[in-house]
């Protein structure tokens, strides 16, 4: 039986956004695209199936705005963990402890997770992160405080942690 999706795209300071859900919860979000159409497809296959629903996110929607405009935000949202492996909710429910503004080694989430010689395994797990700044993996540093890598290229993860910083 195949999940009910619902979707939604929107405008930040930054560009087009997308959210992609079921029931359960957030399956996917974007980081900032300069069209709406970038923003979709990013949001993969399973949008392509989604029933487009702008007031089931307006909260969200909301906060993400509120965040590219420099305001400091939480996200407490429900997120849909269906396709993840245990290990891979482990991760990203312990990068979800991370202050904002802060930030915190590969070693360290390791750590947290109960796992200290998984800090590789760690980092490819935050790769797969479809929960981008709901979870923050742009969190998430190299051992000797360089950026370590991010699936979306380290130019944006520098723009996520410079935002955060403006934000303290």
């Amino acid at each position: 039986m195949a999940k009910k999706l619902s979707y939604t795209l929107f405008q930040t300071k930054q560009g087009w956004m997308g959210i992609l859900a079921s029931p359960a919860g957030i399956l996917a979000v974007t980081l900032p695209q300069t069209t709406r159409q970038q923003a979709f497809a990013l949001l993969g296959e399973p949008a392509k199936q989604a029933v487009s629903s702008p007031d089931t996110f307006s909260d969200t929607t909301r906060r993400f705005q509120d965040y590219y405009s420099g305001k400091k935000t939480t996200f407490p949202d429900k997120l849909d963990f269906s396709d993840a492996t245990p290990f891979r909710k482990q991760v990203w429910q312990a990068a979800q402890q991370i202050p904002h503004g802060e930030t915190r080694s590969y070693g360290w989430l390791a750590k947290q997770i109960g796992k200290p010689q998984a800090a590789r395994a760690v980092g490819q797990a935050l790769g797969k992160n479809p929960f981008l700044i709901v979870v923050p993996c742009h969190r998430v540093i190299a051992g000797d405080g360089t950026l370590g890598g991010f699936g979306c290229g380290l130019p944006a993860k520098r723009q996520l942690l410079a935002l955060e910083k403006a934000k303290q």
